[in-house]
């Protein structure tokens, strides 16, 4: 069973590929669904370290909840989860009414790295 570094070594993972489909107008979106996945893996290794089973779905803001159940501090990210929550579907199938340019793909990178390197520091002690 995966543990708390594996699902961190993918999260970091998802954040590089997102940053580096970010120099191509024509993989903008995949670059953002990339920062969701990263934040969303992020989410999955703290519940992880709580040796909790890890619920079956891609809600940001439900992961957020779950760990701020034990950690008040995780809805200091909320801003981040409800914006970067979209682009785990939104992105993933033609969508007329999505669009990200590249100010967005670099502004949810950023987010995505806020909510990887906050929880890495709070697991610090485990990895």
């Amino acid at each position: 069973m995966p543990g708390v570094k594996d699902w961190l070594k993918k999260a970091s993972s998802d954040l590089k590929a997102s940053q580096k489909l970010s120099d191509d107008d024509e993989t903008l979106d995949c670059s953002v669904f990339h920062t969701h996945q990263c934040a969303e893996k992020a989410f999955k290794a703290f519940i992880v370290s709580l040796q909790q089973t890890i619920p079956k779905t891609h809600d940001l803001r439900f992961l957020l909840e779950l760990c701020a159940r034990v950690d008040s501090e995780f809805m200091l990210l909320l801003e981040e989860s409800k914006n970067l929550n979209s682009y785990g579907h939104d992105a993933r199938y033609p969508n007329d009414y999505f669009h990200v340019d590249k100010q967005k793909a670099e502004e949810a990178a950023e987010m995505a790295a806020k909510i990887l390197i906050a929880i890495k520091q709070k697991l610090a002690v485990q990895i």
